[in-house]
């Protein structure tokens, strides 16, 4: 079990990319700029907060609320794309960079908008389970720069992987071992 677990991300900035649990605030770092991240199923769970994965298929509001300033003079867009590289948790930029054809694997995208108010909210109706990434660029307004934050997020519940296979093989490695040594033989006889 000790393998198991230390096969697992242990902090959760790393488990979903630009996406951090941070005292009861779930932060999105758009290269050195941070935002709340919240996101609503009101449809299916009224007013429940979500942090990272969304429990149902459905209408789902991503909410961003600026913690810089700076923010509010960028134009900011919002992309979903279906995870087809299966690269999940460990996307990053480069990963987005290196599809071929982004717009062939868009779910959902919001063309730039500048916020003043500070809060940028977008609005996505799921229509079926699955692994998607979700990526914030942000542009400079003067300069030639962006940042940007990659994040990967399950819809209609938890995606195990592997994991469950994993586990099947230690029990069943561990049962033949069991057998193997005698100790289903001894177990029998006692009884």
């Amino acid at each position: 079990m000790a393998l198991l677990t230390s096969l697992l991300p242990l902090n959760p900035a790393l488990a979903h990319g630009g996406v951090a649990f941070e005292e009861d605030v779930c932060l999105i770092n758009i290269g050195f700029l941070q935002a709340h991240f919240t996101l609503y199923q009101p449809l299916t769970s009224g007013s429940e907060e979500f942090c990272e994965d969304i429990p149902e298929v459905g209408e789902s509001i991503f909410v961003l609320d600026y913690l810089h300033e700076f923010l509010r003079e960028m134009p900011v867009d919002f992309r979903i794309i279906r995870d087809v590289t299966e690269i999940g948790v460990y996307a990053n930029w480069d990963d987005v960079r290196s599809i071929p054809d982004l717009n062939a694997v868009t779910e959902f995208y919001q063309a730039p908008t500048i916020v003043r108010e500070g809060v940028f909210k977008v609005s996505h109706p799921f229509s079926a389970k699955g692994s998607f990434i979700g990526i914030v660029t942000a542009q400079h307004p003067t300069e030639e720069k962006g940042y940007q934050a990659v994040f990967h997020f399950q819809v209609g519940g938890a995606d195990y992987g592997t994991i469950p296979y994993f586990v099947a093989a230690i029990l069943a490695l561990q049962l033949l071992y069991w057998v193997s040594s005698g100790g289903f033989k001894r177990k029998t006889r006692k009884e």
